[in-house]
């Protein structure tokens, strides 16, 4: 896809979340376009070592700052992406209040800072807006069946709440916003104790321990892998006119978590047994974007098979010099799982 003349310019970017897994990526494919990048981020998620390589780079500025509290920048920016929220199910719900108050406080906050500086504004969304599906594959102009009292609503709805925000903005011509939403990512730089299910099933194999899985296995996601998902990140943000409705970001193909299971088992060569334990509330059954509306808006679908972007995902993880599997949960602690050696 050909960059819009504003993106060829030589602008300034602003990334929220910038120090998380998908965030450093795109800070590093911003930095490769010619931006200027100011990463923010509080570092309950985000990590250092994941932007170290940029540290120190002339037109890279990290500020270490929570975005519930507003930013006084100093300086103008041209772009707003907000990709400042925990998006595994264990670290959103260990404190789903700041969970709630980042989604809609700091998304409110990023908002401002856009219309004040005449900036485009990027909200990470999330395929969690459609809750446990009854329609499948999602498409964007489907509402969702969400639970809103349940442990996972600090999170689902409020992203769904942030949305709100951002078409409000756009409707009142206060910003320019685009909003993604994003399915399952996964790859290198992801925290191998986030609790997700690529990373613990990853990391798992590689330690020889027993393969969790919630439930029976047979439900299902779709993963893509995070350079795909960052170039559909940039290809929105880039895009004119603006689509003006929220977009489908992921891989349509779609594996059942068993499947998942047996080839991270291939990859490793790891005979770890698999355990199955009690399915979490709330959990989808089914997950499958429905990308459509990407390829007609931005000319963009994945490119890298499950296969190649487990294995790159491996490749990182073992040669990571802290192997720390995925913190025991409260599930694991009360017992119930199932323990087999099942040949998958």
């Amino acid at each position: 896809m050909r960059r819009s003349k504003r993106a060829e310019q030589r602008r300034t970017a602003l990334v929220a979340g910038g120090a998380g897994f998908l965030g450093s990526h795109l800070c590093e494919a911003l930095l490769h376009d010619g931006y200027r990048v100011i990463c923010v981020d509080n570092f309950l998620t985000g990590r250092m070592e994941n932007i170290s390589s940029l540290v120190g780079q002339a037109r890279f500025r990290l500020i270490e700052q929570d975005v519930c509290t507003p930013l006084e920048l100093g300086e103008p920016v041209d772009r707003v992406f907000n990709l400042a929220c925990a998006a595994s199910p264990p670290r959103y719900q260990a404190d789903p209040i700041h969970t709630t108050r980042t989604c809609v406080i700091g998304t409110l906050n990023l908002l401002e800072l856009a219309a004040g500086n005449g900036a485009r504004f990027l909200q990470a969304s999330t395929s969690e807006v459609y809750g446990d599906p009854e329609q499948h594959p999602q498409r964007e102009d489907y509402v969702g069946h969400v639970n809103c009292t349940g442990p996972r609503a600090c999170y689902d709805e409020g992203k769904r709440a942030a949305e709100t925000l951002c078409f409000d903005y756009l409707r009142a011509e206060m910003a320019d916003i685009r909003v993604a939403r994003i399915f399952n990512t996964y790859g290198p730089r992801m925290d191998p104790a986030d609790g997700r299910i690529v990373s613990n099933l990853v990391m798992q194999a590689i330690e020889k321990r027993p393969l969790t899985i919630f439930g029976d296995g047979r439900q299902t996601r779709s993963f893509c892998y995070v350079t795909d998902l960052v170039e559909g990140l940039r290809r929105l943000m880039d895009v004119d006119p603006n689509p003006r409705q929220p977009v489908n970001l992921g891989n349509p193909g779609e594996f059942s978590i068993l499947e998942l299971a047996r080839l991270v088992r291939e990859l490793t060569g790891t005979r770890s047994p698999v355990k199955f334990l009690p399915l979490p509330e709330d959990d989808p059954r089914r997950r499958r974007p429905d990308i459509g509306r990407a390829k007609a808006l931005l000319g963009w679908s994945p490119e890298v098979p499950l296969r190649q972007g487990l294995l790159q995902t491996i490749v990182y993880f073992s040669g990571m010099d802290d192997l720390a599997i995925a913190p025991v949960t409260a599930i694991d602690r009360a017992g119930g799982g199932k323990l087999q050696n099942l040949q998958l």
